[in-house]
């Protein structure tokens, strides 16, 4: 690994793209139609989780599990009428483009992939300062697993100690703590700052904006 370079990590779903509510209402539709109704606060509390998890955290263990491939289709086809207006939340792609001037190698830690992964980072529009990208094809389990960040961590060639892991969920914050990486909040996904520092949070800003303006004096400086 780099000895001496330094990693940023970022979460993008609710982290860099204002997508978490997108996301719920999506998800209660795909359940609403296969005969479930999910309250939408506990489908907010999940979202972060893959796909496959996301849907056994929330219908249990005695599910019929013939159907969650179909609600996880259901989930993907309706959030997919968005893919051509997904919005990046303020600043965004101007704290990826910081960051890679200041010397941060910055790796996407997400569990999109495919046309979503690419709707994604047309959103947030700063491709020239982003090295790599760690997506849900690429690992075997997703966060609250710290594997989608020591897999970034492998492609930025960063040893964790001298990585920071940026996210918006309880799943992100418990994965980075995980991975051995420094963790930042974001409340821009909706989570309170209270779970956000007790699942391992360092420090907690409302948004990427917020963030950027307060760069120096963050675990990023």
């Amino acid at each position: 690994m780099k000895s001496a370079g330094r990693a940023a990590v970022f979460d993008v779903d609710g982290t860099l793209v204002d997508t978490n509510h997108l996301h719920v209402v999506t998800w209660w539709e795909a359940f609403r139609q296969a005969g479930h109704h999910v309250p939408m606060h506990a489908i907010h509390r999940a979202v972060g989780l893959p796909s496959t998890d996301l849907v056994a955290h929330l219908l249990g263990d005695d599910r019929d599990t013939d159907q969650d491939a179909d609600i996880s289709a259901g989930h993907k086809a309706l959030y997919g009428q968005y893919f051509d207006r997904l919005p990046a939340l303020p600043e965004a792609g101007a704290l990826l483009r910081r960051l890679h001037r200041d010397g941060w190698t910055v790796v996407l830690a997400t569990s999109a992939g495919g046309a979503e992964l690419g709707a994604l980072r047309r959103a947030i529009d700063a491709d020239e300062a982003i090295e790599a990208t760690a997506s849900a094809d690429d690992v075997d389990e997703g966060k609250p697993s710290p594997e989608p960040v020591e897999h970034a961590l492998e492609l930025a060639e960063v040893p964790a100690e001298r990585a920071v892991f940026v996210g918006d969920t309880v799943w992100d914050m418990r994965a980075g703590s995980r991975a051995g990486v420094r963790c930042v909040g974001v409340l821009c996904g909706g989570i309170p700052r209270a779970d956000l520092a007790e699942s391992g949070a360092d420090a907690v800003y409302a948004d990427p904006a917020h963030l950027l303006s307060a760069l120096g004096d963050s675990p990023l400086a």
